[in-house]
Formats: C-alpha cells, sequence, structure tokens
C-alpha cells in the first residue's frame, strides 16, 4: 500500500489541506471540458465497425477515467466536488443554448433551422446526460473508494475496471433512454445501449496502462494517496 506523508502522519482519512496541488485544477478542468463537449457531440448517431452509437461516446469515457483519477489520487470528497461543477457547468451551457434558440435570428442569418436541429436537441440531451451523469459518476466514485479499502490500495486496475463496468451501465441505460426514447426504434435504442456499454468499458480497459501513470505520477508530485475510511458518501453533502 502505497500510503503517503500525509496519511502516515495524520491517520486513515485525516490529511492537511494542502492548497499548492498544482495538477488537481488541471484533472477538473479537462473533466468539465469532456463533459461539456461530449453532451454537444451527442446530438449525432454514428457507427463504427459494428458499433452504433452516439457522438458523445467518443470522448466521454476519458471523463470517468479523470473520475477514476480524481477519487484515486485526492479522495471522494474532492471528486464529488468536481462532479457538481460539471453538472451545474452543462446545465448552464443547456440553458444558454435554449435561450440562444429562442431569441429572433437577425435579418440575413439563416440557419436558424440548422441551429435548432442539431442544438435544438441539446436541452433533452443535457437534461437525460445531467441525470445520467450525476448516477453514473456518483456510482463509479464511490465504488472506486469503497474499493480501494477493500483491496487497501492494490490491484488499481480491479479499482478502475470494476467502477467503470457500474458507473457507465448505469450512465448508458439512463442517457440512451431519456436521451432518445420516441425519436428512434427500441431495436436501435438497445443497439446504442449495448455498443456505448462495450466501447466504453473497452477504452477503460485499453486506456488502464495510462492511468495506471498519471496515477503513480500525481501521486509522487502531489504527495496524496487519500483512503475514504470515514468519509461521509453522500453526494448531497
Amino acid at each position: 500500500m502505497n500510503n503517503l506523508t500525509d496519511n502516515l502522519a495524520n491517520g486513515p482519512n485525516r490529511q492537511v489541506f494542502n492548497p499548492g496541488y498544482r495538477y488537481f485544477d488541471i484533472i477538473a478542468g479537462l473533466f468539465v471540458a469532456v463533459l461539456l463537449i461530449s453532451n454537444i457531440a451527442s446530438t449525432k448517431i454514428v457507427q463504427l465497425w459494428k458499433f452504433t452509437f452516439d457522438g458523445g461516446t467518443i470522448l466521454f469515457p476519458l471523463s470517468y477515467i479523470f473520475g477514476d483519477i480524481l477519487t484515486e489520487v485526492y479522495g471522494y470528497r474532492k471528486s464529488r466536488r468536481v462532479i457538481w461543477i460539471g453538472f451545474f457547468s452543462a446545465l448552464l451551457m443547456s440553458l444558454t443554448l435554449a435561450l440562444i434558440g429562442l431569441i429572433k435570428p437577425a435579418a440575413g442569418w439563416e440557419f436558424q433551422d440548422a441551429y435548432m436541429k442539431i442544438l435544438g436537441q441539446t436541452p433533452r440531451i443535457v437534461a437525460a446526460s445531467l441525470v445520467a451523469y450525476f448516477a453514473g459518476a456518483f456510482s463509479n466514485s464511490f465504488v472506486l473508494a469503497k474499493m480501494k479499502i477493500l483491496t487497501r490500495g492494490r490491484w488499481l486496475f480491479t479499482r478502475t475496471i470494476g467502477s467503470t463496468i457500474i458507473g457507465e451501465g448505469i450512465d448508458t441505460v439512463l442517457f440512451v433512454t431519456i436521451a432518445f426514447a420516441g425519436l428512434y426504434t427500441w431495436h436501435l435504442l438497445f443497439l446504442i445501449i449495448i455498443s456505448n456499454y462495450i466501447f466504453k468499458v473497452l477504452l477503460e480497459i485499453v486506456l488502464t496502462p495510462a492511468t495506471y501513470k498519471i496515477v503513480g505520477f500525481l501521486k509522487r508530485r502531489e504527495k496524496v494517496d487519500w483512503f475514504d475510511y470515514k468519509t461521509n458518501f453522500n453526494p448531497f453533502t
């Protein structure tokens, strides 16, 4: 187990606040950026080889990898904070795009129909994303934090993959159902759910070596390796 200075000095789940984290804001910023970009890209359904999925799926799994990194290194509490920042950022984007769609277009601007066909779906997609993201992201973070205690910090791959299997499963079913029910046939929705889920889990597995390197780098440089022994896991705390 790779407990570092703060955990050793202060006991499990106690840590002196370190205002000098150099990489936390970078990971948090990338997490939110991936979330927002994915919401817009999800308006297009694409087919790649045998997989059929919404365009956001290409990038969105990275948000779970960033979520794994945040929880593994900095703990559930800080991950919870970033999840909420992402939630309200996506909500703000949705409301802004909806408002712009309602405002009368300027004379000579002939793309109102195109705007509404693509970005006009965004409020519904973001609503679906918010529900799915909330349930999936917190499930992912909770499972990883609990598995870290059970494994005593060993076998990182079991936590990153195991938490993704749970979190992405919940996220995918909720998102596809809420976002596209009534727009596409149930057969197509089923194909999208299965394709999304398999693609996301496979991507997590493929990127596991990179996750190992990033986690190891952050633990060494930030001098933190958080264990959530006494953490309150209520997402609304």
